[in-house]
């Protein structure tokens, strides 16, 4: 599994979310619909930690399994 920020923020795109603003090395999605806003840390091209990946997909509201 591709845990890279940039696959995460296709992802969200995917959801619903959009871009809002960026702080920094970190960019914010908004999803209208679901009222959710969710931070991702752009890094490099590094992979985000696991627990990090999973924390930032459940703030979005959606089950990992959904992202295979």
């Amino acid at each position: 599994m591709n845990r890279s920020a940039k696959n995460l923020i296709k992802f969200l795109e995917q959801k619903g979310f959009f871009f809002k603003r960026s702080k920094g090395s970190h960019q914010i999605y908004f999803n209208p619909i679901t009222n959710k806003t969710v931070v991702v840390p752009m890094h490099g091209n590094n992979d985000l930690p696991k627990g990090t990946f999973f924390s930032i997909l459940r703030q979005a509201g959606i089950d990992k399994d959904e992202f295979q």
